[in-house]
């Protein structure tokens, strides 16, 4: 069994150093970090790349406990590293980034214009379903569309919608919001994030 909850693109190989410098890290480093295993490390070293990554990001969030926006990523990357560790060794995984993701709705549910309820709603709609998981296409639809109100015009937003859309069947729907996203501003700071994410978008477009 796999796991698959962040698709990627690869390309060079580039390992996070190490786990020391998380004291330090600002949630710019965390995001950049994530945007170079996510979708500049190849195939073989992405989960030790992601593991570290994750390591860090908790000791960060732990450290400031009043950020939301910390919290979040943790529960990013914690996500991301399942999906690159697969099996069922990644459940545990997945439910620790849910908890975290509650907790971040819970405390603050506009940090980071909503990007709590994105990750959410994707996790609902790429976990398996009981009894393996959570998953749930229901709840993730309306997580999704509760951050599409907030960031109506976010890449992330769109795409995840899109792409969750797609999964269920309904193309037309799908390419309306793959669209979207593909026309998204550019976040600046997150070039390398933006650039794999729209080679993700171009790949889903391909399959309409």
């Amino acid at each position: 069994m796999t796991y698959s909850f962040i698709r990627t693109t690869l390309a060079t190989s580039l390992m996070v150093s190490s786990t020391t410098w998380a004291a330090d890290a600002t949630l710019g480093q965390i995001q950049n970090q994530w945007a170079v295993c996510q979708y500049q490390t190849m195939s073989d070293h992405k989960e030790s790349c992601l593991s570290a990554l994750s390591k860090s990001a908790d000791q960060l969030s732990q450290t400031h406990s009043d950020r939301t926006d910390l919290l979040i990523w943790s529960a990013i990357v914690k996500s991301s590293y399942a999906g690159a560790k697969g099996g069922v060794g990644a459940l545990s995984l997945v439910k620790d980034a849910k908890s975290e993701l509650e907790q971040a709705i819970s405390k603050d549910p506009n940090a980071l214009d909503g990007s709590a309820y994105t990750s959410l709603g994707v996790l609902y709609y790429q976990v398996p379903g009981w009894p393996i998981g959570f998953g749930d296409s229901h709840k993730a639809d309306e997580l999704l569309k509760k951050a599409l109100a907030m960031n109506p015009t976010g890449i992330d937003p769109n795409f995840f919608y899109g792409d969750f859309l797609l999964e269920q069947g309904h193309k037309a729907e799908a390419k309306q919001y793959l669209l979207k996203a593909m026309a998204a501003p550019a976040r600046e700071g997150r070039e390398i994030a933006d650039r794999g994410r729209r080679a993700e978008i171009k790949a889903r477009l391909e399959k309409l």
